[in-house]
């Protein structure tokens, strides 16, 4: 015998009997659920029905017979192409011009490698990358590299920065570079 026949026996209970025999728990009914609401039905209307496009119009024009055979077919893939040959045009400028100003750079180090001014910032700038490179290194380590550090270098870094630029224009007047 099955559960539901064994239920079948027993009395019968009105749904409010239900509901107040389970506390804690809500039996939804068909008669205690509230509406949902109609429907919007689309009206139908003959009024949005437009006419044709009459074919005999100016604005409707033919194909050449040998269209499948031309190389630009349309005016917006005509545009297209110019366009693409202009910014080939003008990346090739801006490598061109890329290309002489690292020229230029190259022959501005080789002409003052012998300048004091300028080995003594290379110097510089070597010795205080690889004592920050070091000494972060060994911070790491130990566990010990935090933001603070990192920002309190950054700024000791700004400041030698600054330092180093007024200290070298002054020696730059002494010293000048060759153009």
């Amino acid at each position: 015998m099955s559960y539901a026949d064994v239920a079948a026996k027993g009395p019968k209970q009105s749904p409010e009997e239900s509901l107040s025999k389970s506390p804690g728990r809500t039996l939804v009914t068909s008669f205690n659920r509230p509406r949902a609401p109609a429907i919007p039905e689309v009206e139908n209307s003959d009024d949005s029905v437009h006419s044709l496009v009459d074919v005999d119009s100016p604005h409707v024009s033919s194909v050449p017979s040998d269209f499948e055979s031309q190389s630009v077919k349309t005016d917006t893939q005509a545009e297209r192409i110019e366009l693409e040959e202009r910014a080939k045009q003008r990346a090739a400028e801006a490598k061109e011009k890329a290309k002489s100003k690292s020229q230029k750079g190259k022959n501005y180090a080789k002409e003052n490698a012998d300048n004091p001014v300028i080995l003594g910032n290379t110097l510089a700038v070597g010795i205080l990358g690889t004592a920050l490179g070091v000494g972060a290194y060994r911070k790491y380590v130990k566990d010990e590299l935090t933001w603070k550090v990192v920002g309190a270098w950054a700024g000791f870094v700004g400041l030698f920065a600054v330092g180093d630029y007024y200290v070298s224009q002054y020696f730059f007047k002494r010293y000048p570079t060759k153009k």
